[in-house]
């Protein structure tokens, strides 16, 4: 007997139609012999639709009620599923992410698990029961308040849960049949990744892949659970995520590259005429880290002889773009830079593969494709297995497409199918 936490997205619970198909996945999982925790998202659009309906109330709602809000989404889809079950003659109990036992801060709308304590879980399957999770959702250590993950919290939910738990795998359902070589809605012909490393798989996530949250990838790395992502409206095999994908069951070696993914959730910032003296640069960091705003790519240009000033551009999710320019203005008197420039019309473009690290030559064809689709690179950022480079906003689908012909990752069969939803 093992033991399966499966997480089923929006999509996949987006109707009563689809989640009496879920019902029927989970209990033909719990026949199988299995204990069975199963997490689930809020149905559909529902939780753009709970934060549209706050918006009209109010143009700033407080972070607690917020929260308060937006988790009654995933109490609905908890019950009609644990309903959907009894249907089908098995016992289902749900829990919200309070009763779970999932302990995080209290920072409300993003905040992070702390601890998962899951007594009245283990205690659900010691009676033979499916036990339904609300994902995304946990309850501050500190204040006894609700509090919500951010986007893509019911996958750190599932992982999290999984590792409290012991379990033999966390399987992610979504609306496509497992991690593509690229996003299948701008590249068709994108083929399925069989098998990855959490290195990959975390690059991936980072650079905008949406088939997995970042922080569920990083839970996962660090209690060493294997991942297999799968679709809920077809039984294909999907991806399996693994600590090393060379030692699971395969001796294929390690392709160069394992995918493209592109980000068109970033913006970017550049501090015209920064001193180019000592502690500048660290003066302007520590103002955007006081105000909790994660940066992602950098570049300083060389200073100018003449002025003996520099320029300093720098990429962080839109959102956040705001708050970032109000806490450099404020800034300004000190710094004495000349001025801020702002551009939210551009994407993120990233080439990833573990077989990069041995093969010269990477980059360079990578440009070049880029070239031939006369896209124009304003930024770059590199890693071991990563090249991503900035571009306009109306580049991004060309270059994903040349990145991806470039290297041959176009897949041989039939196009890839997206089954509904937006891939979460």
């Amino acid at each position: 007997m093992a033991l399966v936490v499966q997480k089923y997205g929006g999509s996949s619970v987006a109707d009563a139609s689809c989640i009496k198909r879920v019902a029927q996945r989970i209990v033909a999982t719990k026949k199988a012999g299995n204990d069975v925790v199963v997490i689930v998202s809020a149905m559909g659009d529902t939780t753009d639709e709970l934060l549209d309906l706050a918006k009209q109330v109010s143009p700033l709602p407080p972070g607690r009620e917020l929260d308060m809000l937006l988790t009654s989404g995933e109490r609905i889809s908890m019950a009609l599923l644990a309903m959907a079950i009894a249907n089908l003659g098995h016992e289902a109990r749900s829990f919200t992410g309070s009763q779970a036992g999932v302990i995080t801060d209290s920072t409300h709308g993003r905040a992070r698990i702390i601890d998962v304590t899951p007594g009245r879980i283990q205690e659900a399957l010691d009676l033979g029961q499916i036990a339904i999770v609300a994902g995304f959702q946990g309850v501050s250590q500190d204040t006894k308040d609700i509090t919500t993950l951010g986007r893509g919290g019911s996958d750190t939910t599932a992982v999290a849960v999984a590792a409290a738990l012991e379990a033999d795998v966390c399987e992610i359902y979504t609306d496509v049949d497992g991690i593509f070589t690229a996003d299948p809605r701008i590249v068709p012909t994108a083929r399925q990744i069989p098998r990855l490393s959490f290195e990959e798989t975390l690059e991936m996530a980072a650079c905008g892949a949406k088939i997995l949250h970042l922080r569920c990838v990083e839970y996962a790395r660090k209690y060493r659970l294997p991942i297999h992502v799968r679709s809920s409206f077809s039984t294909k095999e999907g991806t399996w995520v693994f600590t090393d994908p060379k030692t699971e069951g395969t001796e294929m070696e390690q392709p160069i590259i394992s995918g493209v993914a592109h980000d068109r959730s970033e913006a970017k910032i550049t501090v015209v005429g920064v001193p180019d003296k000592i502690g500048e640069a660290a003066a302007i960091f520590n103002t955007l880290a006081d105000a909790e705003i994660n940066i992602d790519m950098i570049v300083q240009n060389v200073s100018a002889a003449a002025t003996g000033r520099t320029d300093i551009s720098f990429t962080l999710p839109t959102n956040d773009a705001q708050t970032a320019l109000t806490a450099l203005k404020k800034i300004q008197s000190k710094v004495v830079f000349d001025s801020l420039l702002f551009d939210d019309r551009i994407g993120k473009v990233s080439l990833i593969g573990a077989g990069m690290r041995s093969h010269p030559g990477v980059t360079a064809k990578f440009f070049g494709a880029l070239a031939d689709a006369g896209v124009n690179i304003e930024m770059i950022s590199t890693s071991e297995i990563r090249i991503s480079v900035v571009v306009d906003e109306d580049d991004v689908d060309a270059a994903v497409n040349a990145a991806h012909r470039a290297f041959d990752l176009d897949a041989d069969e039939v196009e890839a199918v997206v089954y509904g939803g937006t891939g979460r």
